[in-house]
């Protein structure tokens, strides 16, 4: 599926929902869950041409994985944390969706700290 498909799919339930929510709002939440469903399956490919890529690109830079994962982890922690907290601010918990941000940030910090010590140790190399 392109963008575009996965967009209008996207708009499509989520106005659905709306007019559902008036009368039955637990099948509005159902209907949003299965449509965040087949949306990250249909994403799925994507994020595996992706992947490839970045391990061709990898293998012509002679970059070891352990340069590429912390990079990649942090990345794949940031959409974790705004999926899980948009949706926490949809069912009326902001203040959880805050703290889940705060927690979203320090587990990116602490995934790209060896990235910064491998960093570090370079530059001590270097001087």
């Amino acid at each position: 599926m392109d963008m575009m498909a996965l967009a209008t799919l996207g708009v499509a339930a989520a106005l659905c929902a709306v007019v559902v929510r008036q009368k039955t709002p637990e099948l509005a939440a159902l209907l949003g869950l299965a449509a965040c469903a087949l949306l990250l399956w249909n994403t799925l490919p994507m994020l595996e041409t992706i992947r490839d890529v970045l391990k061709e690109l990898a293998a012509l830079a002679e970059l070891s994985p352990t340069v590429l994962r912390p990079m990649v982890q942090t990345v794949g922690l940031a959409v974790v944390t705004k999926l899980a907290s948009s949706l926490c601010r949809d069912a009326g918990e902001g203040g959880v969706a805050s703290f889940l941000e705060v927690a979203g940030s320090a587990a990116a910090v602490l995934v790209a700290l060896p990235l910064l010590k491998m960093v570090l140790q370079l530059v001590q190399e270097l001087l």
